[in-house]
């Protein structure tokens, strides 16, 4: 009721002519932003409950994707310790055949070698069916918010549509990096562990120090876990912003009385007619 007769005082400023401005434009004014007060009070709870069940379904898209990126980091901290146990150097034979002659040093560390490049291969082949299930568990889980949300959204169905398209979109694309980052890492870790493994040291007749080689292989494969799980850190945060600009497209908080005020203090009584016809 109240927001027809709101309505009812608007409509002459829809009209395709320029709208005549009241011969009292302030006290007009004061009247609109008391009217526009009542209308927002009683949207208020509406719009609250809204942006709260949007938020909901959204913190649920949230919860779904967490096991994915819970997965990729698991694997990589399988990876990385199957690749440790397999160039594991500090041993009674292994350092029998570093510091034993040039021949013997050099036939380990070709074999390291060896080892490096097969494991690193491995590790994409067994990394890249969880990447793939992100991917996939993205689009499935959107498209399921895509229809619980839709009862509560105050924005039209085209709209929702859009945003959705667009969250999966962008989603997707970064999940995509994130797995063409992290074969990057890969790759750039079989560069290093083959360049440490590389036979330097051997040249006077004396192997490379075990203990030193084994130290180097540590910190490398550290490296790698480290800033792998910081890439899929910094995804999942990007999962969180990226619902919350959703959220605040389909379903915005009920604006403050603060929102509003500076609109009706604008000397440009045109623009103000225009914000309240909005």
């Amino acid at each position: 009721n109240n927001m027809n007769k709101f309505l009812e005082k608007l409509r002459p400023l829809s009209g395709s002519e320029a709208p005549r401005l009241p011969q009292d434009p302030v006290g007009m004014r004061q009247q609109l932003q008391e009217e526009l007060e009542e209308v927002k009070a009683r949207l208020q709870p509406y719009m609250a409950e809204a942006h709260e069940l949007v938020g909901w379904n959204l913190e649920g898209l949230r919860q779904q994707l967490k096991p994915y990126t819970m997965d990729l980091m698991e694997q990589v901290a399988l990876r990385v310790q199957e690749l440790q146990e397999q160039l594991r150097v500090v041993g009674e034979d292994t350092k029998a055949q570093l510091l034993g002659g040039v021949d013997e040093a050099r036939a380990l560390l070709h074999g390291l070698q060896s080892r490096v490049v097969h494991h690193t291969g491995r590790f994409k082949e067994l990394f890249h069916p969880y990447a793939e299930s992100l991917v996939s568990g993205i689009g499935r889980h959107v498209q399921e918010l895509h229809r619980s949300v839709a009862p509560h959204a105050p924005a039209s169905p085209a709209r929702l549509s859009r945003c959705v398209q667009v969250l999966s979109r962008k989603l997707t694309l970064k999940a995509k990096a994130l797995h063409a980052r992290i074969q990057q890492n890969l790759d750039q870790l079989r560069e290093e562990l083959s360049s440490a493994f590389a036979g330097t040291g051997t040249e006077d007749g004396a192997g490379p120090d075990p203990q030193m080689l084994s130290e180097e292989v540590r910190q490398r494969l550290q490296a790698f876990r480290q800033d792998t799980y910081l890439q899929i850190a910094a995804f999942t945060r990007a999962i969180d912003q990226e619902t919350e600009e959703v959220q605040q497209q389909l379903a915005p908080p009920p604006p403050g009385h603060s929102a509003f005020a500076p609109e009706f203090q604008q000397t440009d009584s045109g623009k103000v007619l225009s914000k309240l016809q909005a």
